[in-house]
């Protein structure tokens, strides 16, 4: 248990509870519901994915989720924004159309009560730039997603670096994706290839060529020398979209960081994720002085449907019991009846 004083807070990003939401057995107000229950007061919601109606839901949708925020004590921390670049067809959008985009889901996040508003990764710094002015006046950080395959040394991230080191503009920063430091091959992943048809020596050869560092970019050739089937071709080329670096390179970069997505794909029965080192990168975000929320993000579902019914809510549970015992908080206990929490069945608002 980390014992070391420290501001970082925890929250849950709805994206988590997709699988429930989208089977509707869990409604909006539940995912409320359920993170106050494991004391993750912070929320982060997904207004495309949250808001009939987006991005105009109308003045009942922000009544009802504000009576929420009040009713179950939790705060909208910062919301996910999407650049559909392709909307038109055979087309990509002008800067000026990506920009409008943009500061309508500004807008969203100013009424949500939001700080911090994602911009997907492929945000480009030029849109980044033009939309500085309009969160400064608005008293929001439009936060680049730093998320895998890219990292702070990318070329792409580094034109970003160049604009918020360039304009000084307290409205942009980072809020980095903890996918980036996946220091084992998520075993929900290669069990999903054998059950898809992969033949045990092309996953064992991928999982132990990426946790060993080796040269993930070459197993497409390799396997395909060695006569892969798709799904086999499939684990190579999904070897070169996770990666491992030190968490200790967000420490030159923390006055930029006000957010973090906790990416995780399995929570085991030990109480530990199994492919990302929660413990070293708790130890760099104390060291660095990082004071907002760790928000989780759990992206396992995909990869067990095909055998197991899904249950992100305990996933959550679990991450979120890591992370009190790595913060040296006390238990969340009885916190679920506090709040009234009862499963899926509360208001249908979406």
């Amino acid at each position: 248990m980390l014992n070391t004083a420290h501001q970082i807070k925890r929250g849950v990003s709805f994206y988590s509870y997709q699988e429930e939401y989208f089977l509707r057995k869990m409604s909006l107000e539940d995912c409320v519901r359920e993170a106050a229950s494991i004391g993750a007061f912070g929320v982060e919601i997904i207004p495309e994915q949250s808001m009939t109606g987006y991005p105009n839901p109308g003045d009942s949708f922000y009544r009802t989720w504000d009576a929420w925020m009040e009713k179950y004590g939790t705060t909208t921390v910062a919301t996910d924004l999407f650049l559909d670049t392709k909307r038109y067809p055979g087309r990509v959008m002008t800067l000026d159309e990506m920009t409008e985009s943009v500061r309508k889901d500004l807008d969203i996040a100013k009424r949500l009560g939001a700080k911090y508003v994602r911009a997907i990764i492929n945000t480009p710094p030029e849109v980044m730039e033009a939309c500085a002015p309009y969160a400064e006046k608005l008293g929001l950080k439009l936060l680049l997603e730093v998320h895998a395959p890219f990292h702070y040394e990318h070329p792409w991230i580094i034109r970003h670096l160049e604009v918020m080191h360039r304009l000084e503009s307290p409205a942009l920063g980072f809020m980095p994706d903890m996918g980036t430091f996946v220091e084992r091959f998520p075993r929900v992943m290669s069990d999903r290839a054998l059950r898809d048809g992969a033949r045990p020596h092309f996953v064992e050869l991928a999982v132990e060529t990426y946790n060993n560092h080796g040269d993930v970019h070459g197993l497409m050739d390799t396997f395909n020398y060695m006569g892969a089937n798709p799904v086999e071709q499939g684990i190579a080329r999904l070897s070169t979209f996770l990666t491992w670096n030190d968490p200790r390179v967000m420490l030159e970069h923390m006055p930029l960081i006000h957010h973090i997505q906790a990416k995780f794909y399995e929570m085991t029965d030990e109480g530990v994720e199994y492919s990302i080192p929660y413990d070293k990168i708790i130890t760099v975000l104390i060291e660095g002085g990082y004071s907002g929320h760790l928000s989780s993000e759990y992206e396992g579902n995909r990869h067990i449907q095909d055998i197991f019914e899904v249950d992100s809510v305990e996933q959550v549970r679990r991450q979120h019991r890591m992370f009190e015992r790595l913060l040296g908080e006390e238990p969340t206990s009885d916190a679920a009846a506090a709040v009234g929490v009862s499963g899926a069945g509360g208001s249908n608002v979406r």
